[in-house]
């Protein structure tokens, strides 16, 4: 499956997630098997060229997200202390991610 994260730069693992508007970079996860298979990353969302991501993580429930809900994605948000890409994926793993609804 793939993971949205809007991050302030590329910095492997340890780049640290920021409000959408915020973002300089966005890093997509692919995620399988409960570990991390790789990570890479885009200027933009649109970027991908339209394939289908499954999650996307932000970084407070006050962001826009109705966008991503009708384009069929789950939306995550973090909780307190969770601020890098590992702590993201390893929350992520455990289901210690907090879930927005409508």
């Amino acid at each position: 499956m793939l993971i949205w994260i809007p991050v302030a730069e590329e910095n492997g693992n340890v780049s640290k997630i920021v409000p959408q508007l915020e973002a300089t970079k966005w890093a997509l996860i692919d995620f399988d098997a409960g570990e991390m298979k790789s990570l890479a990353f885009y200027d933009s969302i649109e970027a991908l060229g339209g394939e289908w991501v499954d999650f996307i993580v932000l970084a407070n429930k006050f962001e826009n997200y109705i966008d991503y809900m009708n384009e069929g994605m789950m939306v995550l948000v973090v909780r307190e202390g969770q601020e890098t890409i590992e702590e993201i994926i390893e929350a992520f793993k455990f289901k210690e991610l907090d879930e927005i609804g409508l």
